[in-house]
């Protein structure tokens, strides 16, 4: 008798296993290939700044703050040393030209004073003696003159009578020789005595005009003195107003040591600090401007300082026009720096995302506004309302412009409304 064999089901079951395992395995592999490879973050709508990219005019310019500032500054150091005495003039009073602010004592000084007159007096003395003893030294030769005149006459009259006696044979040869030789002797000693005269005169002429100039040079020095006495008084040397003056009673100042100054409130000027960034934009002449007071005044760029400190650079500006009414030396104006004409741009409103992106790509929103995709974008130019961007964006588009702190490096976002 045939016994029937059943089939046992568990058996099929693992042989339709590997196609099942088969499936699963293409299935993810599919999965892997069309899958989306962005990374993606849910964030709230409300929490950012959507803004609309647009085609517009970009003004190119830079706000910059700048303080106001005296025209000129003269500062006020004193000429000569010494221990302060008085303080005239205080500290904000308006001075004139010429008005004595500080008055210094010096005794070393009045020293020095005493003796170069004591030394004057000395030389203008040694001066007089010397011609007194010129004159007499003048009538001594003109006198020695005479009495040689004299002898001269006498022993040429004598030496003429012998001249006679001797042709007549009435004396000997050497009578007439000798009178005759003395008359060339008494002769040759008066030319002697002019010379010496003739010589005397020059030098007397030379030493008198060394002695006097040697008297003008000392009065010189001495007014320089009593000028060094003067500069003891410290002036204001224009008109103004005195400003930091930093000095006590008892004090010794040094020559030179700046001890305040003098603000020139005729004009003003703006001093302004601008980012290093713009330096090579920045040039005399370029205009700015500000509001104040629901008034709008301009400015010129007068002068650019060059050294850079801290990332920033000094630059003046000059009014153009009206000045505000109540101006004064400190106030703080915000000026709008014009860099160069308007242009035609795409443009987008500023915004923190600059800062964690440096300009480089931004979150454009698709158009149902449900999602947000990274895009790398180029920005060039830059004011304070709005930034011109180059490439990667069009007209129309909007874009996240808040900031991307919490945002990583998520190549999409969900946008939850």
């Amino acid at each position: 008798m045939d016994i029937k064999i059943e089939k046992k089901k568990g058996i099929s079951q693992k042989k339709n296993l590997p196609y099942l395992a088969g499936g699963v395995f293409l299935l993810f592999v599919l999965w892997l290939v069309f899958r989306d490879h962005s990374s993606t973050l849910r964030v709230d709508a409300r929490t950012i700044s959507v803004a609309e990219v647009k085609q517009g005019e970009f003004n190119d310019y830079v706000r910059v703050s700048g303080q106001v500032q005296p025209i000129t500054t003269v500062q006020l150091s004193p000429l000569e040393g010494g221990i302060v005495e008085q303080i005239v003039v205080e500290e904000g009073a308006t001075v004139r030209r010429g008005d004595v602010l500080v008055v210094l004592s010096n005794n070393n000084l009045n020293l020095s004073i005493l003796d170069s007159e004591a030394q004057l007096a000395e030389k203008q003395n040694f001066l007089r003696n010397t011609q007194v003893t010129m004159e007499q030294e003048k009538l001594n030769l003109r006198q020695e003159k005479l009495q040689l005149d004299l002898d001269v006459q006498r022993k040429l009259r004598k030496f003429q009578q012998n001249e006679e006696l001797y042709r007549s044979k009435l004396i000997a040869r050497e009578e007439w020789l000798e009178s005759k030789e003395d008359y060339e002797l008494a002769e040759r000693k008066r030319t002697l005595v002019m010379e010496r005269q003739v010589q005397d005169s020059i030098y007397r002429s030379v030493q008198v005009e060394q002695l006097e100039e040697s008297l003008d040079n000392m009065r010189r020095n001495m007014l320089l003195i009593r000028q060094r006495i003067d500069n003891l008084h410290i002036k204001s040397p224009i008109d103004g107003e005195l400003g930091q003056l930093d000095v006590v009673l008892g004090q010794s100042i040094a020559t030179g040591t700046k001890i305040g100054q003098i603000n020139d409130l005729s004009n003003y000027k703006i001093e302004a600090q601008i980012d290093e960034h713009n330096i090579d934009r920045v040039r005399a002449g370029l205009e700015a401007s500000f509001e104040r007071q629901g008034q709008t005044f301009t400015s010129v760029v007068r002068k650019v300082y060059p050294e850079v400190r801290n990332g920033q650079f000094k630059a003046d500006f000059n009014f153009t026009g009206e000045r505000p009414d109540n101006i004064r030396t400190g106030q703080t104006y915000y000026l709008n720096l014009q860099l160069g004409q308007p242009t035609d741009a795409v443009i987008i409103p500023r915004g923190s995302f600059y800062q964690s992106t440096g300009g480089n790509w931004i979150y454009v929103v698709s158009e149902d506004g449900g999602k947000a995709y990274k895009r790398s974008i180029r920005i060039g130019r830059q004011n304070p309302q709005y930034y011109e961007v180059t490439e990667g964006l069009t007209p129309g588009e909007r874009v996240i412009v808040s900031g991307y702190e919490n945002y990583g490096d998520n190549d999409a976002l969900i946008l939850n409304k």
